[in-house]
């Protein structure tokens, strides 16, 4: 059954469009001519740009009764196409009525799985839960890479589309295997697989050799008190006195004096002075030889050192950490100098040991910053000549972290889509299942159809329909060609040519009318149906129309009872005595619409149509639909003048007893050439309301037009009929118009009769 049809673009119907919704099983149509109900009839019959949605998305077939069917089908050069019905087999007749039984149980399981499956209006089911899953990790997934942003290379080409992103991440989450790393060591590393800038370096001079510093500030002569002979007479003096460092540096003052002691001023005697020679003695001199060795070794030693380190290798390497350097740097330079001053020290007071410090761990703590240096380089070099690899590795690497930090996400979400797409699999296997099984009850169906149907029953059914109607001067019989029909006259001619519309409209009724329960082929016949009367009454008289009324009627009264194939009816017309006749029905309430049942109204302006839903039957009667478009908001620019001019006709002539002259002396200025041009009827001669005199009235004078009418009512005494006319949309009339509006009012257009 079709639930909703959107029209637009097609026909009179404009790009907004306008819809046809919560159809039921017979749905009422009224509209004017060229209103557009023959477009509806052709967009549910075709292929169409238009949106029709079916019940449980499952298209029926349709069976169209529009004028293109009557020129199709009953065009005077082509022969009418045989229609297929049953014909008195019992024993196939019921076991094609068990079959389409079956069949639909079958459709019925179809139809449930279906909507499990997808939902009503592809708005629910199984593929719209995975739907909504997937869209939901889309967002849990987008969100939680803000986090890795400063690492958008490794997502190269993903960056702007959420749904590739997921993908991708959904691959990464079945076939990831990289080294987990944290995400600060994967920041560090993406500032050098990732730069743009990448090239090879130069390897840092290697650390400078220091292991002769432990043995130089660990050596003996540093630590060894270093005095003269102890044997000699004047040692016991010095030792006494422990001054041997002070006489030390006076030697050098007695030698210039000649034997005059630098101290005291005396003359010393040759003994003195052999006893100061003999106490520093050949041992002395070689322990002070060793001090001021060491002091040179030393000092070239640390001058070599702290040159080297002050290189621009050093100093300018991206990859040192040259703040840490440089400290550890200075740190030894201190310690070496100082050391350097304990060894100068050491030469000034010989006798005093001095220890120096040890410089091991300061040169190791520069030794590893080179060596760091060095690793990063050839990291840096390895990954500039492996680059493509280096990448892809990394890469890997942050998308492990990713799916690591996203791992409770990605666990339930795997959880849900895999009790999903079971449960999807299963239903489509079942689906699959009941389709196929579907599919070899139509053809048995079918099958057996072709054993029992041929065109002749439809022949005998529309004979004896034209005979009980009193057709008897033509009938249908079978043509020279197989498979086909000739319209004949009783002499044995043919009468298609010859036929008055009023038969052909009939027999082209009839002719549809069979084919509802039939088809062009020898099987189909008892498939389900949606049916479209589309003006079926046209050239008819009241006698036949009432004949097709009640056709109509049988039909309808079989799709209720669920005894024939057919789902749903359409019924579009522009005949009101049809309308009204084949809307009747003494069990609805007060003209609601009953459960199963839509009434509809096409209303066409100027420029467009649009359908207009109701809850009861909205047609009367033709008096009551010109107060319609009275009533209608906005009115009808191009029809209210002449609506206004056949009502008052209608009205007055079978009120009777006014005098327009009297009438139209009651208004003043432009109100009584309007109030002249609306009673025109009086002297035209007209005896019926529904001639065809049409009057324009200009757009912006139409409410006065309408204050005019509602005027002549209450002049007449009559204003209480208008205000029941009117109903809920009645309102008072304002004050007349100024002198100055009456100025200002557009002329009265000419009246065209």
């Amino acid at each position: 059954m079709i639930e909703s049809i959107h029209l637009a673009n097609v026909g009179i119907y404009d790009a907004t469009g306008t819809k046809l919704e919560a159809l039921k099983k017979l749905n009422f149509i009224f509209g004017s001519n060229g209103s557009g109900k023959t477009t509806i009839s052709r967009v549910i019959e075709g292929p169409s740009t238009c949106q029709i949605a079916w019940s449980d998305n499952i298209p029926l077939e349709t069976r169209v009764y529009n004028k293109d069917f009557v020129e199709k089908h009953f065009d005077a050069e082509s022969n009418i196409k045989g229609i297929y019905t049953f014909g008195e087999n019992v024993e196939v007749t019921d076991k094609i009525k068990l079959l389409k039984s079956d069949a639909d149980e079958i459709k019925s399981k179809l139809t449930g799985l279906r909507k499990t499956l997808f939902g009503d209006d592809n708005e629910s089911g199984k593929k719209k839960e995975r739907e909504a899953l997937d869209a939901q990790l889309v967002e849990d997934v987008w969100n939680a890479k803000k986090k890795f942003d400063d690492l958008e290379m490794a997502f190269a080409g993903l960056n702007n589309n959420k749904k590739n992103f997921c993908a991708r991440y959904l691959t990464e989450a079945s076939s990831n295997v990289a080294t987990m790393r944290d995400i600060a060591e994967l920041r560090e590393a993406a500032t050098t697989v990732f730069s743009g800038s990448l090239t090879k370096a130069e390897l840092l001079p290697p650390p400078q050799d220091s292991s002769t510093f432990p043995m130089m500030e660990g050596s003996a002569i540093l630590k060894k008190k270093i005095i003269g002979k102890e044997d000699v007479d004047i040692a016991a003096l010095i030792e006494k006195l422990g001054n041997s460092d002070w006489v030390q540096q006076g030697r050098q003052y007695f030698r210039q004096l000649e034997d005059q002691c630098p101290f005291c001023q005396q003359k010393t005697n040759a003994s003195f002075k052999q006893g100061l020679e003999a106490y520093f003695d050949e041992n002395y001199i070689a322990d002070l030889a060793a001090i001021d060795k060491l002091h040179a070794d030393y000092t070239g030693a640390v001058k070599e050192v702290l040159n080297a380190y002050n290189a621009a290798e050093y100093i300018e390497s991206p990859f040192l950490d040259r703040e840490a350097f440089e400290r550890d740097v200075a740190t030894l330079r201190l310690a070496l100098d100082g050391n350097i001053d304990h060894i100068v020290a050491k030469r000034k007071e010989p006798s005093a040991p001095a220890t120096l410090t040890d410089t091991t761990p300061l040169f190791e703590a520069v030794t590893t910053h080179i060596s760091t240096a060095n690793k990063k380089i050839k990291a840096n070099n390895d990954t500039v000549i492996n680059i493509a690899a280096r990448k892809k590795e990394l890469t890997s690497q942050v998308w492990k972290r990713l799916l690591e930090d996203t791992k409770a996400i990605y666990d339930k979400f795997k959880a849900a889509s895999d009790g999903l797409d079971k449960a999807i699999k299963s239903l489509e296997t079942q689906i699959e299942i009941q389709s196929k099984s579907l599919a070899t009850k139509q053809e048995e169906i079918e099958e057996n159809e072709r054993k029992i149907t041929s065109i002749k029953p439809t022949i005998d059914a529309i004979n004896k329909l034209l005979k009980s109607f009193g057709f008897n001067n033509f009938h249908l019989a079978e043509g020279e060609d197989s498979g086909f029909y000739q319209v004949k006259r009783a002499d044995g001619s043919d009468a298609k040519r010859t036929l008055s519309e009023g038969e052909k409209s009939f027999i082209t009724f009839l002719y549809f009318y069979s084919l509802i329960d039939g088809s062009f082929s020898a099987s189909g016949g008892i498939n389900d149906k949606v049916v479209v009367f589309d003006d079926p009454v046209s050239s008819l008289d009241a006698d036949i129309l009432f004949i097709v009324c009640n056709l109509i009627k049988v039909i309808v009264a079989k799709m209720r009872t669920g005894e024939s194939p057919i789902k749903q009816v359409f019924l579009l017309t522009h005949n009101i005595y049809f309308h009204k006749e084949v809307t009747f029905d003494r069990n609805r309430s007060a003209d609601m619409a009953k459960n199963d049942e839509t009434f509809w109204v096409v209303k066409k302006t100027s420029q467009r149509s649009e359908l207009v839903y109701f809850k009861e039957n909205p047609i009367k009667s033709s008096y009551e639909l010109l107060w319609r478009e009275v009533r209608q908001k906005p009115p009808s620019d191009t029809a209210i003048q002449n609506v206004m001019r056949r009502i008052l006709e209608h009205y007055f002539k079978f009120y009777g007893g006014m005098r327009p002259e009297n009438i139209i002396e009651k208004f003043d200025g432009h109100d009584k050439m309007i109030c002249s041009t609306l009673l025109s009827w009086v002297n035209d001669g007209s005896h019926f309301a529904a001639d065809d005199l049409y009057m324009t009235c200009d757009p912006g004078q139409v409410d006065r037009y309408l204050a005019v009418f509602q005027r002549i009512f209450e002049e007449s005494d009559h204003g209480g009929h208008f205000k029941m006319m009117m109903g809920d949309d009645y309102v008072a009339l304002s004050q007349p118009a100024t002198p100055q509006q009456e100025a200002e009012a557009t002329p009265v257009e000419p009246v065209s009769n």
